[in-house]
């Protein structure tokens, strides 16, 4: 996709504790009855949505307040179950900061958008990284995903390219809402790699280093 062919406004799908990144698929299973509405319409339209995570304190609100960043997908594959579901994926094009929210007569919202300071999502350029560099991360992220009960497949993601594969790890890490917000809003994959080892860093202490008397 190019800049000029970016919209203005669209349709969200806040989803808490759950992140999209650029250049990476997800797959999503559409149940909810404005979010089948979103994704008809999104379908007629040009395929794209928006995923964003609400805040914290949403528990309280009946419309929960936003985080101001997400990310942009388009709809790659479309499926419809006997039972009425959607099953889609959708892969991460390029974030985005919200602007405002568009009042619509629709059961879903939309946003209007600035796509301005994150246009080299959609540059296909070689990060200057190698795995030798992620040793330490792939360490304490394979030791805190199994602690947690993730299982991962490290052997096929190291044959991913670096950016997918962090991505992929940010995506599917057990971090919190705030922590995953943090890496969606980083800069390029060279800071987010530095964010998920500051992250980790915590996580270590607290779970594996943790020594103090009690």
């Amino acid at each position: 996709m190019k800049k000029e062919e970016l919209p203005n406004q669209v349709s969200v799908f806040p989803l808490s504790n759950f992140i999209i990144f650029p250049k990476t698929t997800v797959p999503l299973n559409i149940f909810e009855p404005r979010y089948i509405d979103m994704i008809n319409d999104s379908m007629k339209l040009n395929k794209l949505i928006g995923m964003i995570q609400p805040k914290t304190s949403y528990k309280n609100q009946i419309v929960p307040e936003l985080h101001d960043v997400g990310c942009m997908g388009k709809i790659t594959s479309f499926r419809e179950t006997d039972d009425g579901r959607f099953l889609i994926e959708l892969k991460g094009l390029i974030r985005f900061k919200k602007v405002d929210e568009i009042v619509t007569d629709k059961k879903y919202r939309v946003l209007k958008v600035n796509f301005e300071n994150f246009y080299e999502d959609l540059v296909n350029k070689k990060e200057e990284l190698n795995f030798s560099d992620l040793k330490f991360i792939f360490k304490d992220l394979k030791s805190l995903f199994e602690k947690r009960g993730f299982i991962i497949n490290w052997k096929a993601l190291e044959k991913q390219s670096l950016d997918e594969t962090i991505n992929a790890l940010a995506m599917a890490s057990p971090f919190s809402l705030e922590e995953k917000q943090i890496l969606l809003e980083a800069k390029n994959l060279d800071i987010r790699k530095d964010k998920i080892s500051q992250i980790l860093s915590t996580y270590t202490f607290d779970d594996f280093d943790n020594t103090t008397i009690q």
